[in-house]
């Protein structure tokens, strides 16, 4: 049964606010950034920003609060939040970090960014990958280049990011358009983890090619049978069988 956030009770609500991790996401969704945000700073304007963005969507008000961070906090102080026991408050350094002027280099970026790329909560995970996108899309080549090098990396949730962060349409943010139309383009991002041995990559890889499928469905049949093909192995078919799970449908 489906979790609603008028099911996390009041004391845990409160416990939230003040700074406790969260175990799921409807305690993320249940929680008031501006109250949140009183348990780290009394600075009046600041608090009075992000109360305005209170009523944005999830992912608009994690930007927002991103950048009011970016313009009212040092850096230092930052480094401090990037360390909170609050998902929430580390997933706001991630939406700060990208607007550092450093970040238009996607090098520094994807460096600035991997500690919460691996971060033991799923929650700063998804944050990563949502600050990181636009930044991503802009300089799509270079990214994807940048990105390649992750593909082999020995941690999943590093490899995840690689095809989480670029997928054609993605969760909670745009479309890209460049990958929608000519998902080919994305190819050296998935193939390296066509097999890859974990199931949280693999499920990652599936979706992305599950986007694709929607604009681009010959294109992806072709790219499942061949790696059928040239990787017969149980990780793989389970990535295929996913990643037609539309077609099948259809």
């Amino acid at each position: 049964m489906a979790r609603t956030v008028a099911q996390v009770t009041p004391e845990r609500l409160a416990e939230l606010e003040a700074g406790a991790p969260s175990t799921h996401l409807t305690e993320i969704l249940a929680i008031t950034q501006s109250r949140l945000a009183a348990s780290i700073t009394d600075n009046q304007i600041l608090l009075a920003a992000i109360a305005q963005v209170d009523s944005l969507g999830i992912a608009a008000r994690m930007r927002s609060i991103g950048r009011i961070l970016h313009e009212h906090l040092s850096a230092d102080e930052l480094e401090t939040l990037a360390k909170h026991p609050s998902d929430t408050i580390r997933g706001w350094t991630c939406f700060a970090i990208v607007h550092d002027e450093r970040a238009a280099k996607i090098d520094w970026l994807l460096a600035a960014l991997r500690p919460f790329a691996n971060d033991e909560h799923f929650g700063v995970r998804e944050w990563s990958w949502l600050a990181a996108r636009p930044r991503l899309v802009a300089s799509l080549d270079e990214a994807i280049a940048a990105l390649f090098a992750w593909t082999s990396d020995e941690s999943a949730n590093i490899r995840r990011f690689v095809s989480e962060s670029l997928r054609p349409r993605g969760v909670w943010a745009q479309h890209i358009a460049e990958l929608k139309s000519d998902p080919q383009r994305g190819l050296p991002l998935i193939e390296p983890l066509r097999a890859d041995p974990s199931a949280y990559v693999q499920d990652s890889v599936a979706n992305w090619l599950n986007d694709a499928s929607k604009t681009q469905p010959e294109w992806v049949e072709e790219t499942c049978a061949r790696w059928l093909d040239e990787s017969p192995c149980d990780n793989t078919q389970r990535i295929v069988s996913r990643a037609l799970r539309s077609l099948k449908r259809s």
